[in-house]
């Protein structure tokens, strides 16, 4: 029996995940939380084999639970749902150890698939978007121009930022031209869509 846990912030759709893994007779969801801080103490006390964790859980997002697990209960494999699934978000879910990346769409028979095949400690990814992670760029931003994106991402003006860079107000507007230049970006926000998209944020 494959004990898993379920994270997932939207009621409805946790008990319809809760429901679906449970109608197979190799699995048992053994508890089930709705954000992203109780899922390490869960894991703790459960000992479930498998996470099922939602991408935008509150409190602490998908990413850093799957990291989070990796470091404190290695022995739960995870698996990430995501609402609209990209191939950036593919790319980061490896870089925080989870085994598997799935669309919330899928199909009940593919998630139990999914879960057994986390569970035995392999890969569980869409064929299409691990190919198109695997096609997608490499992140052009240097470091410095990533932590100006990342203010930017929040809404910071260029004067914040400089701020909270120690820059000034001109170097930064500098880091945001070359930024849209690297990215192709038309604007700002465009560049913080596609840095997010790409996995890069």
């Amino acid at each position: 029996m494959i004990g898993i846990l379920v994270a997932e912030r939207q009621p409805m759709v946790r008990r319809g995940l809760v429901a679906s893994l449970e109608c197979e007779t190799d699995l048992k969801v053994v508890a089930d939380v709705d954000n992203g801080e109780d899922v390490v103490p869960a894991v703790l006390e459960h000992h479930p084999d498998a996470a099922v964790v939602d991408l935008d859980l509150p409190g602490l997002d998908g990413f850093t639970v799957a990291l989070r697990l990796h470091e404190n209960a290695p022995g739960c494999r995870v698996l990430l749902l995501a609402r609209r699934p990209n191939p950036g978000q593919v790319r980061r879910a490896f870089t925080v150890h989870a085994l598997g990346f799935m669309s919330l769409d899928a199909r009940p028979e593919q998630l139990a698939d999914g879960v057994r095949r986390v569970a035995a400690g392999r890969r569980a990814v869409d064929a299409d978007l691990a190919l198109a992670a695997l096609e997608s760029a490499e992140n052009p931003l240097t470091r410095r121009e990533m932590d100006v994106l990342r203010l930017a991402a929040r809404g910071a003006r260029s004067s914040e930022i400089a701020d909270q860079l120690f820059l000034s107000v001109g170097t930064v507007r500098n880091h945001l031209s070359r930024i849209m230049c690297k990215t192709h970006a038309r604007s700002r926000l465009d560049a913080v869509r596609i840095a997010s998209d790409s996995g890069w944020l």
